[in-house]
């Protein structure tokens, strides 16, 4: 298993950024959670899993954990921050 932090820097609104994780999570074979203040959602549950995204509430400043696990976890999560990075959701 894997697991990284980030932290939010999008002041936007996290409903885009939920709709991209999710549909990233599909495209792998690995299990794909994120993580915020001990709630956990799997992102392979959609469209159930972009509104549990939605009640996190996350906000900008805040840290949240996205962590696979599976045979191409590396690539997913890699795949996952490098997406995040380019649409300017964290750093």
């Amino acid at each position: 298993m894997i697991k990284r932090q980030f932290t939010i820097i999008n002041e936007t609104g996290f409903a885009r950024p939920a709709t991209l994780l999710v549909s990233l999570a599909h495209r792998f074979t690995s299990d794909i959670f994120l993580e915020h203040q001990g709630k956990t959602v799997n992102l392979k549950q959609a469209p159930k899993s972009i509104m549990d995204i939605m009640d996190l509430g996350i906000k900008p400043g805040t840290e949240i954990y996205i962590y696979a696990h599976g045979a191409d976890e590396a690539k997913a999560i890699q795949k996952m921050k490098e997406h995040l990075i380019k649409n300017d959701y964290i750093q």
